[in-house]
């Protein structure tokens, strides 16, 4: 019966290569000058092994006949086999760092992998609710406390507030009472860097909000001037209003949860699929760059290339 040989014996059988010999001994350097932990130097040897494997398949012998290219042709491969652009720039900092010792001991005359950047992995979007799902939750009425709940009332206009302007969770615990105009159907938010801008409110938050404002008192502390406040009367708590949105979702059988960031992802996605206005969705949102506003919304590519066939003067094509 063939047994697979233990871990030591296996170590012995490679301890000729001169590649595996350094390997070896930067891994104790790490370990016991550098004191990186056991977890880091576990990840140093498996990423590294991993490159080990693969010099020996392209005939490369010592770690000093590895160059740029030979690196850059690993990086591609496990980039076609699928690995995200931050697992290849963890090995890739490993083979660095690797280098950058048989540098120091005189085992390498040059550092392949310094001028190698890994493949950009694009920014992971959250999911957005479809606009006809998250308009049947907010219309499913009031939660488990009753149509007169001013709990409920609060976390419906605080959903309706967040889905109608595209408020940031702090934005949304900064505003004040007096930062709504009832006459025009805007307010007044402060965002990042204290700047502030004016967003239009829609009828329907416009409507929620006015409803929360008639119970309001029965909660908040006098001079309290937040708008939206906890049970105990002052300014309500991020976590509070996280928490409560999760709640809010949960009791109306939403297939997940429910947090500021997913409402405000949703309200620039939603925009911008009907309008195409990067611009004013940029406005909306409070960007200061418009590259910030491309990357946290997702239209397809085919809605932009229509968009673009339809608007640029010299893309229509000829009838």
């Amino acid at each position: 019966m063939h047994t697979a040989p233990d871990s030591e014996n296996a170590d012995d059988r490679v301890a000729d290569d001169p590649a595996d010999v350094a390997l070896e001994a930067f891994l104790r350097h790490i370990a016991h000058v550098r004191r990186m932990s056991p977890q880091t130097v576990s990840s140093y040897r498996r990423d590294l092994t991993r490159v080990v494997g693969w010099r020996r398949k392209q005939g490369l012998g010592d770690w000093s006949e590895l160059r740029e290219g030979d690196v850059r042709r690993f990086i591609a491969g496990r980039h076609r086999a699928g690995m995200s652009g931050r697992t290849l720039s963890r090995e890739l900092s490993a083979l660095r760092s690797l280098f950058e010792y048989l540098l120091r001991e005189g085992l390498a005359t040059q550092n392949p992998a310094r001028g190698v950047r890994a493949p950009k992995t694009g920014r992971k979007l959250p999911n957005t609710f479809d606009t006809d799902q998250l308009s049947a939750l907010i219309d499913a009425g009031p939660d488990q406390g009753g149509d007169d709940d001013p709990l409920s009332l609060r976390d419906t206009a605080m959903v309706e507030l967040f889905y109608s302007s595209g408020l940031r969770l702090a934005e949304l615990i900064a505003v004040e009472v007096r930062d709504i105009d009832p006459t025009d159907a805007t307010l007044t938010v402060t965002g990042k860097g204290a700047k502030t801008r004016r967003v239009p409110v829609g009828s329907a938050a416009m409507k929620a909000i006015h409803t929360w404002l008639q119970v309001r008192g029965l909660l908040a502390n006098d001079n309290e001037p937040a708008l939206f406040v906890s049970s105990r009367g002052n300014r309500i708590h991020q976590r509070t209003v996280q928490q409560r949105l999760q709640h809010w979702a949960q009791v109306r059988g939403a297939p997940r949860n429910l947090h500021p960031h997913l409402l405000r992802h949703s309200f620039a996605s939603h925009l911008l699929e009907s309008s195409g206005d990067l611009r004013a969705v940029q406005e909306l949102l409070g960007h200061a760059d418009i590259s910030t506003t491309q990357v946290y919304t997702h239209l397809d590519f085919q809605h932009l290339a229509q968009v673009y066939d339809k608007a640029h003067p010299r893309a229509r094509r000829k009838r």
